[in-house]
């Protein structure tokens, strides 16, 4: 941790958990050579706590990283109303931080393909923003594309995958989709949720509040609440999770062994 200690004058650094997060941010780097010279790395914001923090972080981490890379953030535009970004902007560019919006019609076009029940589609919604999130990195000559996924969500997805799809699956640190000719990472998934909380409040990082109708009302809330309530019964729960999405040498799944017919 020395080197937090010598580039904190640099960075003004005051606040413990945000030194915390970069931690875990070069931890994530180094274990999954996430960055690498001459990188553009795109960070999808959408206002909330957790892409506006990674976009902060790794325009410090750029600073003090083994390796030269640039990074910018995209905003796509989804069309929610009352979402007020000018806190966000004056952040950014108080902290030279390059930050780009890009209108959208996301929102009316969910608003003509809700669920049956009347409902919102978040599976497409995600969709649509990953699409245009790779189409803004592209405008602004990115190589890669950063999500801001963090430790706790890796372990819902593990839990919803397994509930859900009968798997035993989460998503990964890095990928490369052919498709779409694009990296994706994810700098995060060695922060929790609490930590990116604390290190938001102590830095004064701005947050926009999310107006779509169908924030705090998914599946994954529902998860994250499950997950809440085994962790106050069995704290050691939270840190073996999400150690154990990274134990390759301790995996111990059934093999079948068929009878020959």
């Amino acid at each position: 941790m020395l080197f937090f200690y010598i580039f904190a004058p640099i960075f003004n650094l005051n606040s413990m958990t945000m030194k915390k997060v970069l931690g875990c941010i070069r931890k994530a780097d180094e274990e999954f050579d996430l960055i690498q010279d001459g990188d553009k790395v795109c960070v999808g914001v959408s206002g909330g706590k957790d892409s506006t923090l990674l976009l902060y972080c790794l325009s410090l981490y750029q600073k003090f990283a083994r390796v030269k890379f640039e990074v910018v953030g995209v905003h796509i535009e989804m069309g929610f109303p009352d979402m007020d970004f000018s806190e966000v902007d004056a952040f950014c560019k108080k902290n030279q931080i390059e930050l780009y919006h890009e209108p959208s019609d996301v929102y009316e076009i969910l608003k003509l393909n809700k669920t049956e029940d009347g409902r919102l589609q978040c599976s497409l919604c995600s969709k649509f923003k990953k699409a245009l999130v790779i189409d803004g990195a592209k405008k602004y000559g990115c190589n890669k594309v950063a999500f801001a996924h963090h430790g706790d969500d890796a372990v819902e997805t593990l839990f919803m995958n397994m509930v859900y799809g009968g798997k035993i699956a989460t998503f990964t640190p890095k990928m490369y989709l052919t498709r779409t000719e694009m990296n994706f990472i994810r700098p995060l998934v060695y922060a929790y949720e609490s930590d990116i909380i604390s290190a938001v409040e102590e830095a004064h990082i701005p947050v926009v509040t999310s107006t779509c109708p169908a924030d705090k009302h998914t599946k994954r809330e529902e998860f994250k609440q499950l997950l809440n309530e085994l962790y106050q019964k069995y704290p050691q729960a939270k840190s073996n999770l999400l150690t154990s999405l990274s134990n390759e040498k301790n995996t111990l799944l059934w093999k079948k062994t068929p009878k020959e017919k």
